[in-house]
């Protein structure tokens, strides 16, 4: 447990006859990003307000650091809701002084951790604007950095590119993974399939309140591969190169382009066949301009297991 941040063991939560979290563990290794993944209504959202204690599970243990999770830890969490809640009269300046010294840090320690934030996101010439005057994704800006302002072991992102651009949400991207190079540990919750595919080193999926699957992004890459390759090669000999690839492998339907003319195969190896035996046979019938491995999405993982379970 030395090595991880966060570890969760069989936590519930229900409210009344609806279960909204059922018996979810995790373990969330020290600087890495880890993703909970699942469509709206699966329980990502009760499992976070549960290690923010904004919520009290009904049973099983949370970890942080190595501690059972007390009060105290608090200030050890950065926690960015998919719900904004700044105040929309105050100025961005004096709000974000006040939620910075909430979190225990003193105006002057403060003022200049926000100036630096302030400089490299670009926005000083926010200081002195109401809430009100802000777009959403400039109000996002200020919420990100009043979250990662105390320097938390812990940051917990609750749809954090809701509302953003794509240039926005590209540029608070780069500072996730910039804060995990300098030693945070965070924990992404999204719906979107594209964003844990781009950032996390570890994925759990959730459905229905339940845990379907978890570990290393890779590691579920490798085990729900299909040993199935994109192929385009240019030959004379296409009727009997067919012939061949539909006898000795399984070929499937077509369904990825290139900028090449040749001739385009999707083939899945069967039990015991190797790459090289598929090289073998494509290098004797022409030119192999493409050959690409089909490496499962998090999106195909997550399609399949939801299937499934179903």
């Amino acid at each position: 447990m030395k090595d991880m941040l966060l570890v969760a063991e069989e936590v519930s939560k229900a409210y009344g006859n609806y279960t909204a979290l059922n018996k979810m563990s995790i373990q969330v290794p020290k600087q890495s990003i880890f993703g909970i993944l699942g469509p709206n209504g699966a329980g990502k959202t009760t499992f976070i307000r549960i290690i923010n204690q904004i919520t009290l599970p009904d049973s099983g243990k949370i970890w942080l650091d190595g501690e059972p999770l007390q009060p105290k830890h608090v200030q050890y969490i950065g926690y960015l809701p998919e719900e904004r809640g700044l105040y929309k009269s105050m100025t961005v300046g004096a709000q974000a002084l006040y939620l910075a010294q909430l979190k225990g840090l003193s105006k002057k320690e403060a003022k200049r951790r926000l100036e630096y934030w302030f400089e490299r996101l670009e926005i000083m010439g926010w200081w002195n604007k109401k809430i009100q005057e802000l777009s959403k994704g400039m109000a996002q800006k200020i919420q990100f950095i009043v979250t990662v302002l105390h320097q938390p072991k812990l940051l917990i992102f609750d749809e954090p590119f809701s509302g953003f651009d794509p240039v926005n949400a590209n540029l608070i991207k780069d500072e996730i993974l910039k804060l995990k190079e300098d030693g945070a540990t965070i924990l992404f919750s999204t719906h979107r399939m594209e964003s844990v595919e781009e950032m996390c080193d570890y994925m759990a999926l959730i459905n229905k309140s339940n845990k379907l699957i978890d570990g290393k992004v890779t590691d579920l890459k490798q085990e729900y591969k299909t040993n199935t390759y994109q192929v385009e090669i240019v030959t004379q000999q296409q009727a009997e190169l067919t012939e061949v690839l539909t006898t000795h492998f399984n070929l499937l339907p077509n369904k990825f382009s290139s900028i090449h003319q040749g001739e385009k195969f999707t083939i899945r190896l069967k039990t015991g066949q190797t790459v090289n035996q598929l090289l073998q046979v494509l290098i004797k019938y022409g030119e192999v301009h493409h050959f690409v491995e089909q490496i499962p999405s998090v999106n195909d993982i997550f399609i399949q297991t939801v299937t499934a379970n179903a």
